[in-house]
């Protein structure tokens, strides 16, 4: 599997959690103007529509396209260029969810945005298209192309059917080196779902807690609790971070490993990190509460993914 070269991140100088927690929030801060003019190029170029999770378009609050109104943007042939980039995980619903669009929820945004930050807070070259925007593409599991990504994400897989072509898909991926991140599902039913389906193509390998003392808290910044975060409409609406209420306590933060103790699948449960990337220049507030520290976890993921 090909992968990208990493450079040291910025941070690396220096171990003092303080400084890097000021470097990523300066830094988002002074680029979140620049993030609605990216969404405007993006929506020129490929003929994205309204809509996200409240629907409506880019109203009052500047809205960015999502979901299934923003067309797929597969990949090529040949399309690796030696640089990082991220792919978004297609798979079929087999069952409905509350404020949730399949595969496409937090598509495309969430992944551009976090490549974004990723070439901004360290030295890693992120692959870019002829207008300077990251590639982000979507593939399925049963598409060649997944063995060119190095790195995945899946959301809503509380909703997710695989099939046994797909779990097998998903099965060699991961034991090849790859990496899945799946993000934004939310209560029992989601979990068991999404666990069965993960079980179906690695069996043999149980799904765990993140460890307290675990090198993926720890690579840029000291990660000691995930953030609930809620999607923006919700969060608008209710001021609530729980979307399933009592069922949905807290945010989760699992794995599962190898036999050699690599993380192969890192799970965020009852939080939505990709709308805390996706929605970063919507509302301030919103950005102030949920994106610094989404982007730090999503920091510390990306970094163990592409050195271990």
């Amino acid at each position: 599997m090909n992968r990208a070269t990493l450079f040291v991140p910025m941070s690396a100088k220096s171990r003092d959690r303080s400084g890097s927690w000021n470097v990523l929030l300066a830094t988002v801060v002074l680029v979140t103007a620049m993030a609605a003019v990216t969404s405007a190029q993006f929506r020129g170029g490929r003929g994205g529509g309204g809509g996200g999770r409240g629907g409506g378009g880019f109203g009052q609050f500047g809205r960015v396209p999502e979901g299934r109104s923003v067309p797929p943007r597969y990949p090529p042939a040949h399309f690796q260029d030696g640089a990082f980039n991220v792919c978004k995980i297609e798979y079929t619903s087999v069952v409905p969810e509350a404020m949730g669009q399949g595969w496409a929820t937090d598509y495309p945004y969430a992944g551009i945005n976090l490549m974004t930050r990723l070439s901004e807070l360290t030295k890693t070259p992120v692959s870019r298209d002829v207008n300077g925007n990251p590639n982000y593409w979507v593939v399925r599991l049963t598409d060649p192309e997944l063995f060119q990504c190095p790195f995945t994400i899946a959301s809503d897989v509380g909703t997710i059917g695989m099939s046994s072509q797909e779990a097998l898909g998903l099965r060699n991926y991961l034991l090849k080196g790859g990496f899945l991140w799946v993000d934004d599902f939310w209560g029992t039913p989601a979990w068991q779902r999404w666990s069965s389906e993960l079980h179906k193509a690695i069996p043999e390998f149980p799904i765990i807690e993140v460890p307290a003392n675990h090198r993926v808290r720890q690579m840029m910044f000291q990660i000691d609790e995930v953030v609930q975060v809620t999607n923006i409409q919700n969060w608008r609406r209710t001021g609530n971070t729980q979307e399933r209420g009592s069922d949905s306590p807290r945010a989760d933060f699992e794995m599962m490993a190898n036999d050699k103790g690599r993380i192969m699948v890192i799970m965020t449960h009852n939080t939505d990190i990709g709308d805390s990337w996706e929605r970063e220049a919507e509302d301030h507030d919103f950005f102030e509460r949920f994106s610094p520290r989404g982007y730090q976890l999503g920091m510390n993921v990306l970094l163990y993914a592409m050195t271990h």
